[in-house]
């Protein structure tokens, strides 16, 4: 026998992220900004290192890309995020609402679909909201490993 999902369950406790809708998929962001600061592989150990430097298009104070829409003509190596990609991208934030899915975990307390407030988001200290500079900043993008933040790396909230 199937479950029947009760209509007073959430749509992403009760979809696979290939049955959201595109609106239920952008839905799922936080708002942390943490995919939008620089990262670096190791090339030695393949780890992911994250700065405290963010892409040109991030407004650290909003913690939202400026310009989504068009995102990817401004930053072409920008990735955009899939239900078919994830899997890919082991970089992501272990926080993050497409990633803990993914991986079968529920959304964290203070996302802000269970909570109901975006503020949670940056009151849990998951955001990385004006903690960060931009990119254009930087005399040269290597300066960005002088801005590392492995903490980043880890479970936040």
């Amino acid at each position: 026998m199937i479950p029947v999902p009760s209509p007073l369950q959430p749509y992403w406790e009760t979809k696979t992220l290939v049955e959201m809708s595109t609106a239920e998929w952008e839905g799922l962001c936080d708002g942390c900004g943490l995919c939008c600061v620089i990262r670096f592989e190791d090339e030695d150990s393949g780890a992911v290192i994250p700065t405290r430097v963010h892409c040109k298009l991030f407004d650290s104070a909003a913690c939202t890309c400026a310009d989504y829409a068009n995102r990817k003509v401004q930053v072409p190596d920008c990735i955009k995020l899939t239900p078919h990609n994830i899997q890919a991208l082991a970089w992501m934030p272990k926080s993050c609402a497409y990633r803990r899915l993914h991986e079968g975990r529920p959304l964290a307390a203070w996302h802000p679909l269970v909570s109901g407030d975006p503020e949670t988001v940056h009151t849990a200290g998951v955001s990385v909201r004006g903690q960060t500079i931009s990119e254009l900043s930087l005399a040269e993008p290597e300066d960005a490993l002088d801005f590392e933040a492995p903490e980043w790396a880890v479970e936040r909230g």
